[in-house]
């Protein structure tokens, strides 16, 4: 059965960081793209980064500089570091991975065929 467990959420502070995790397990996933997206409450889901499969992050515009993706193949785990939370980042956060072949936008969540459960992310003081 192949799953993608996140881990790492929780309350914070503004100005806080924190380091999330998604664990693969069934299959190695070294030949996908690797994203994250988040949902904040009342809002659509929405994306953040991705890892393509050959190890090079991309950044929704409004979170470059403060998130940082990365990826351990050898671990089959997906990382999300973010520093300088703010309120606005009050998500749940969400892994998700798809084929590195498949070539269309890759901010695109329908284009991913395999999701996490999520880990609640809330920045308040």
């Amino acid at each position: 059965q192949v799953q993608l467990v996140e881990s790492g959420g929780g309350l914070v502070q503004p100005g806080d960081s924190l380091r999330l995790s998604c664990a693969g397990s069934g299959r190695t996933f070294d030949n996908d793209d690797m994203a994250w997206f988040r949902q904040a409450p009342g809002k659509e889901r929405e994306f953040v980064a991705v890892v393509k499969s050959e190890g090079i992050p991309y950044y929704k515009n409004s979170v470059q500089g403060r998130f940082a993706a990365s990826r351990d193949n050898a671990k089959n785990t997906l990382y999300l570091t973010v520093v300088n939370l703010q309120p606005e980042d009050t998500a749940v956060y969400y892994c998700a991975s798809r084929p590195s072949y498949n070539t269309y936008n890759y901010a695109l969540e329908r284009t991913y065929d395999y999701w996490g459960q999520g880990t609640q992310v809330t920045v308040s003081s």
